[in-house]
């Protein structure tokens, strides 16, 4: 039976290194000893020791690699900040900065008091962000689609081009302009919307709001107080901002000012208020004076839309002209349109049609032949002129505006009572030939005004139609004198009696008084151009017998005078040339005058374009147009009534 030891059984040895060997004096051998070891001898079935490798070559490998990263790095890094840093900066630069045009303020355009008659008033640019409306960003395909169901009945624009703009081709492009100056209303019902829409998207997730990506520009827009008073020496301002004829066009430079920009940090089509921004301030525009008399144009325009009306006719216009200055109180047209809204606005209305259109003057034009007869002492108001019914002279008969049995006027006479024939005698005589007249009477019309712009400077004027005497037909050197054959503008009609008004000189007429720059200062226009035409004692000669017209029975201007007021005038009934056809249609109706006859202060200039109800006559029709104004104009300039009586030439002779 084995005996169990109560000693620790034997440890396995873990390999390593050999113990020393022990003494022999210790060994004890007998029966049951192990036998001895010898070093390095291992035990019988045992496995060799496991060595691990060196690892000096994988960390060299692995710094190695290290090593070219970090070179790679440092290149990149050198790229970016030293070789091209301007290229980065500047596209940093893009995606974070937007810039924007800071509209200037346009400036007022008033009458010689200082009323506005255009202003300008707070307006909105509505704008949008279109990468704001795209799948990624709503995370809903049709974004554009439900936005522009939104604001096309507020905008007034069609749905299917909002969509348009708010998805267009570049899908880069991060502005687009969808209506532009817009009243703060409508911007409040956009702005209204869209923060209901911001609410709703907090509470409900499912909830997208399609207008975060819409936006405003404060900009302004034009305003016409007065409605279509003055329109066609305004003109207008579009949508865009752009000036579309008048003073608007004429002097848009002065008015418009200088456009400012402003560049800022935005994210998410926000403003970054921490974050510094540029900015060039706008420049506003320069305000204009013109030498309009609010009241006195609304005077004429009434008076001559009324008559246009009641004659059913085609147009008119009516000038009002102070006679010392050259000044326009009043440039009325009918019909009109209204600069605020030309929606409706019929085309043949837009412009101004005192200065660009050009028709036959008729028997107005009679003044200026008369007056290079008295200047060229070729006759006097009482000289004798026989007058018979018919006279041929070239290729045609001429006849007066009725048929008469022989008239034995004086030179005065055949003013008053327009004779067409007596002019024609009368002018013939200035020379020995009938060439040789028809120079020197070409000469004082061109002296007047006629053939050539007034001065105005007026976008859109015509300076009419008035051939050199060599060039003139057998019919024209005998009708131009009645005023046949020549084409003016009612500009020129009115100077050319507001130059008889003013002793003979001719001053430019002139529709602005002067400037007042962003600092205040105000700078009167430049004085106006002023020719002698005639001598004062011509001139002082012909109102007398421009009176005639007026005063005596025997006038054709009866219909004008003008109580405690003396009156000279001139009335006008031409064939008109239709401008559809180029063929005569119709009639022309005109007078022009001014007041008081002795101290002269007002022109009036009133012409109608075919007249198809009632009276065609210009005196009939125009005279009580002209009445109507110079009343107006007399009382609102305060101008005394006349205190000397009328000279009272005599209109005829005994044979």
């Amino acid at each position: 039976m084995t005996e169990v030891s109560d000693r620790e059984p034997p440890r396995r040895r873990v390999p390593g290194p050999a113990r020393p060997a022990r003494s022999d004096a210790r060994r004890r051998p007998g029966p049951g000893a192990r036998p001895v070891r010898r070093p390095g001898q291992g035990r019988p079935g045992a496995s060799r020791p496991l060595r691990l490798g060196s690892p000096r070559p994988r960390l060299r490998l692995v710094g190695l690699a290290l090593t070219l990263v970090m070179i790679a790095f440092v290149v990149r890094l050198f790229q970016v900040q030293a070789v091209d840093a301007s290229t980065y900066a500047a596209k940093a630069e893009q995606n974070r900065y937007v810039g924007q045009v800071l509209a200037a303020d346009r400036g007022e355009i008033t009458d010689r008091s200082g009323v506005a008659l255009a202003t300008s008033e707070d307006a909105y640019d509505i704008t949008a962000d279109p990468t704001m409306f795209a799948p990624d960003h709503l995370k809903i395909g049709d974004g554009p689609e439900q936005a522009a169901a939104l604001l096309a009945p507020i905008l007034g624009q069609d749905q299917e081009a909002l969509v348009e703009k708010l998805r267009p081709k570049n899908k880069n492009l991060r502005y687009a302009k969808l209506a532009s100056r817009q009243t703060p209303q409508v911007w409040k019902q956009i702005k209204d919307l869209k923060s209901a829409l911001a609410k709703k998207e907090e509470t409900d997730k499912s909830a997208h709001n399609v207008l975060a990506g819409v936006f405003s520009v404060a900009t302004s827009k034009r305003v016409y107080p007065n409605g279509d008073l003055a329109a066609g020496i305004l003109g207008w301002v579009n949508g865009e901002g752009k000036p579309g004829g008048g003073i608007e066009l004429q002097l848009d430079k002065e008015l418009a000012g200088k456009d400012g920009k402003i560049r800022y940090a935005q994210s998410g089509g926000r403003l970054v208020p921490t974050v510094g921004s540029t900015e060039t301030p706008a420049v506003p525009g320069s305000d204009v004076e013109l030498t309009i008399d609010r009241d006195i144009q609304w005077a004429a325009q009434k008076a001559i839309s009324d008559q246009v009306k009641e004659s059913a006719a085609d147009r008119g216009y009516v000038i009002v002209q102070d006679t010392r200055t050259g000044q326009i109180l009043a440039m009325a047209n009918s019909p009109g349109f209204d600069p605020n809204d030309l929606s409706d606005a019929d085309s043949a209305a837009l412009g101004n049609a005192a200065v660009q259109d050009a028709f036959e003057p008729g028997s107005t034009a009679k003044v200026m032949s008369m007056a290079a007869v008295l200047q060229e002492n070729t006759a006097t108001p009482m000289t004798h002129v026989v007058v018979p019914n018919r006279l041929h002279r070239g290729d045609r008969l001429f006849k007066d505006d009725i048929d008469h049995p022989t008239w034995y006027l004086t030179l005065n006479g055949v003013l008053a009572k327009s004779s067409n024939i007596g002019t024609i005698l009368a002018t013939g005589q200035l020379r020995k030939t009938q060439a040789q007249s028809n120079k020197v009477l070409y000469d004082y019309l061109r002296k007047f005004g006629l053939g050539d712009y007034t001065g105005l400077g007026f976008p859109g004027e015509t300076k009419g139609i008035l051939a050199p005497p060599d060039k003139w037909s057998t019919s024209q050197q005998y009708t131009i004198p009645f005023g046949q054959g020549v084409s003016i503008n009612a500009m020129q009609a009115a100077s050319v009696y507001s130059t008889i008004a003013n002793g003979g000189v001719r001053v430019e007429p002139s529709l602005v008084r002067g400037t007042k720059g962003p600092e205040g200062r105000f700078a009167p226009a430049p004085e106006p151009k002023k020719t002698r035409v005639v001598s004062t004692k011509t001139a002082k000669t012909l109102a007398q017998m421009l009176e005639s017209v007026v005063d005596d029975e025997e006038g054709t201007g009866t219909k004008a005078r003008i109580p405690g007021y003396r009156v000279a005038g001139k009335t006008g009934t031409a064939n008109r040339v239709d401008p559809a056809t180029g063929k005569y249609h119709g009639y022309t109706s005109s007078f022009a005058g001014f007041a008081p006859a002795d101290k002269p202060r007002v022109t009036v200039y009133c012409a109608i374009q075919n007249a198809t109800q009632g009276s065609y006559f210009g005196g009939q029709i125009c005279g009580p147009v002209y009445k109507r104004v110079m009343e107006f104009a007399l009382k609102s300039l305060q101008v005394p009534p006349t205190g000397a009586k009328a000279a009272k030439l005599p209109v005829s002779f005994q044979n």
